[in-house]
């Protein structure tokens, strides 16, 4: 709407930066935008509208929220995947782009035809795209932090008289939690896991919260954790679930 004149080429470059945003990590930065600003600028600040009835292109129910952000607008479906972009038209013409940041793909479309509903064309095509190709959700990688938090955990874990000791916990977890009641709970979800017999690696829900699973004979110890907005960060937050193999 703002008059662009531009080729399907030279707009990829540009959706190309805003996909380059994700996922959140402490690379150098080489774009004309700090990565942290696009991010902001794609944020769903106003949320505007609930679709109940929306469908998928192949007519599956599917309903969705929206949002406008900086100048974009922001969607989410009922599968929980994630559509950031813009249509535009004028008399004579029609556009849209579509991202999806979590996956790392997007489309534009461009038509001569005033107000060309372009938005259902690459929604068609996005969908298509993510059933042929079987692509997945791009993964967070864990920050340092969390890594050495989960290792700090797991010695603390084995003797919970060390916690306080061992410096790893924010002033507020001991106002939280107990250490004798968590060494009772810890016992408990040992014994019902049997022998651990693995520890994955910290899958991570942004760089200051995630969790780990400790994978037992007969049952699965899931140990989630947020850290304190600080350098080192503490934990501050911690659960600890038996769950099913």
């Amino acid at each position: 709407m703002g008059g662009l004149i531009t080729t399907i080429e030279d707009f990829s470059k540009y959706m190309a930066v805003h996909l380059n945003a994700w996922p959140p990590r402490d690379d150098d930065e080489t774009g004309p935008v700090k990565r942290s600003s696009v991010r902001e600028m794609q944020y769903p600040w106003d949320v505007n509208y609930l679709s109940a009835n929306a469908k998928t292109p192949t007519g599956r129910p599917c309903p969705n929220v929206s949002a406008y952000c900086y100048g974009l607008r922001w969607a989410k479906d009922c599968d929980y995947r994630v559509y950031v972009g813009h249509t535009g038209g004028l008399p004579g013409f029609g556009s849209q782009w579509n991202i999806m940041p979590d996956y790392g793909i997007g489309v534009v479309c461009f038509a001569n035809l005033t107000y060309a509903n372009t938005g259902e064309i690459n929604n068609r095509v996005l969908d298509t795209l993510l059933a042929l190709s079987a692509i997945k959700p791009r993964a967070l990688p864990a920050s340092a932090i969390l890594d050495q938090r989960k290792s700090d955990l797991l010695r603390v874990i084995t003797d919970w008289s060390t916690a306080k000791a061992s410096g790893i916990f924010a002033d507020n977890f001991f106002m939280d939690y107990f250490p004798d009641q968590l060494k009772i709970a810890t016992a408990d979800a040992f014994a019902k896991a049997g022998k651990i017999n693995n520890v994955t690696t910290v899958i991570p829900e942004n760089q200051m919260r995630g969790y780990f699973i400790m994978q037992g004979e007969t049952a699965n110890i899931r140990i989630s954790f947020t850290l304190t907005p600080e350098n080192p960060g503490l934990i501050q937050a911690y659960h600890m679930d038996v769950v099913g193999k």
